[in-house]
């Protein structure tokens, strides 16, 4: 099943660089790792924010849930998803 997610990350001020810098690098390894298992599909940036929209694909809601929750960015991100059916022009 296919789902477009949409997010937006506010990391806190608390944080500091050598911290954001880390996060950075793990958030692109696990991205990089789920891409390469086929449940990241495509990520697109929004120009002038920290917002992202990507096609994601799992077995489920609970799969793509265990996928979002295991990016190191997680407990900042703002996540809207939105469950894709095939039109009948696809099919």
């Amino acid at each position: 099943m296919e789902f477009l997610v949409r997010f937006e990350t506010a990391l806190p001020d608390s944080l500091s660089e050598e911290q954001v810098a880390d996060l950075l690098v793990r958030e692109r390894a696990r991205a990089t790792e789920l891409r390469g298992s086929g449940v990241l599909k495509r990520l697109w940036r929004i120009p002038g924010r920290r917002g992202v929209v990507g096609l994601w694909e799992a077995a489920d809601a609970t799969e793509l849930h265990d996928a979002l929750s295991s990016l190191p960015q997680f407990p900042w991100m703002d996540v809207r998803i939105e469950p894709l059916a095939t039109h009948p022009q696809e099919q």
